[in-house]
């Protein structure tokens, strides 16, 4: 299955810091990544990634989510989405499981990236996890989203050394640092129409069957 967006508008998704999106947008800015953020959506209303949005220029929405039932949510922030043309979704630190009615809104089009080389360490606290299990190498993954916890097909992935006197906190820091390299690239394979999912495997189509979609403006 060849995994083709309608355009190059990315709806990003966050509930904190936002780091991965402010990645994001500075490669769009700077020319390295053709793309357009169409909306910036947070659940949470004192988010600074919604700030930063805001003082980029960007659409950046708040929808509050405490007291809803998850498909109301997620059937608010599809409507959204849709509203803005956005045609490939990105996790960037957004804090809630996706339900069907988002799932199937956008099918093999929500990326995220996790803390960890999955499949090892789903979940929270990875990065703890790892140092935890002794592991000498650990790093970041970048995947397609489906119902299952951090468990959708893999786009890609970077290594991180364990070093020793690591903590959480010095390892998350260097595998940040490649979560905002290898967020960027992920985006730009499946944005150019030149990815297939073949089983669970991501690999490049074939030369020729990939036609990337045409950015806005």
């Amino acid at each position: 299955m060849r995994i083709q967006p309608a355009n190059r508008r990315l709806g990003i998704l966050l509930s904190g810091r936002g780091s991965n999106f402010e990645a994001i947008a500075d490669r769009i800015a700077s020319g390295k990544l053709q793309a357009d953020i169409a909306v910036v959506i947070s659940n949470v209303e004192t988010a600074p990634g919604l700030e930063s949005a805001r003082a980029r220029g960007l659409n950046a929405v708040y929808l509050p989510s405490r007291q809803r039932q998850r498909e109301d949510f997620d059937r608010e922030a599809v409507q959204v989405l849709k509203k803005h043309d956005a045609s490939l979704v990105v996790l960037a630190g957004f804090m809630r499981i996706l339900s069907r009615v988002f799932l199937e809104a956008f099918p093999y089009g929500i990326l995220n990236i996790h803390p960890a080389l999955l499949p090892a360490f789903p979940g929270t606290d990875s990065q703890q996890k790892a140092l935890d299990y002794g592991v000498k190498f650990s790093g970041c993954t970048v995947h397609f989203v489906d119902d299952t916890l951090d468990g959708g097909p893999i786009i890609a992935q970077a290594v991180v050394p364990v070093l020793d006197g690591d903590n959480a906190e010095t390892l998350s820091l260097r595998i940040l640092k490649e979560e905002h390299r290898i967020y960027s690239e992920a985006i730009d394979l499946v944005l150019s129409g030149r990815c297939e999912i073949e089983d669970r495997w991501v690999k490049p189509a074939p030369s020729g069957r990939g036609r990337p979609p045409k950015a806005a403006g």
